[in-house]
């Protein structure tokens, strides 16, 4: 654990401020859902709470049965971070950040495809891996709200990904925001 030097005193309600800072750096947003959690010592620990990341075994097993029928790499996120990837090393991906456009796309609900050269990319991870172009990208939705995206990257850099592929991100994303909703 990393100390910060910020002190913050509870008000009489019982709450606490989440420095601006701290709140930028960790892309925490007015309305996430933290969880809580406390230790022996006494501390209190805040980590952002992502419903996708219960389904964590899952979705590794759904993004493996993607990559073998598709041939593509997959990754299936939640709104900060990579939970899951099958056709690459999972050291390239696994628990890092996802990138600020992907967030967006995201917050968007927007899906991607790209076409073989075009110019857009989109980067999965911050500082994100030259070696893979990202194909098709679905967000997954539940009750309304975008909590992950279902990636569909190549190390083709022409790719050109298409209707099933994007079919196949669409329903992935669709079965597993069903999945967050019962």
């Amino acid at each position: 654990m990393k100390a910060t030097g910020i002190v913050r005193r509870i008000d009489d309600l019982g709450r606490v401020v989440i420095p601006k800072e701290i709140r930028r750096t960790m892309r925490i947003r007015e309305g996430d859902p933290l969880e809580i959690f406390t230790d022996k010592e006494g501390e209190v620990i805040l980590k952002k709470y992502s419903p996708i990341g219960e389904l964590g075994d899952f979705a590794s097993q759904y993004a493996e049965t993607l990559a073998k029928t598709s041939g593509h790499v997959i990754c299936i996120t939640d709104k900060d971070a990579v939970i899951a990837v099958s056709g690459a090393p999972k050291k390239d991906f696994v628990e890092k950040r996802v990138s600020v456009d992907l967030e967006k796309m995201m917050q968007e609900k927007t899906n991607f495809v790209a076409k073989g050269g075009e110019e857009r990319k989109i980067a999965v991870i911050d500082g994100g891996d030259t070696r893979y172009t990202t194909g098709v990208v679905a967000p997954i939705i539940a009750e309304g709200d975008p909590i992950g995206s279902v990636i569909f990257l190549s190390t083709d850099p022409n790719v050109n990904m298409g209707e099933v592929e994007t079919k196949l991100a669409q329903s992935a994303a669709g079965f597993l925001g069903k999945q967050l909703e019962q």
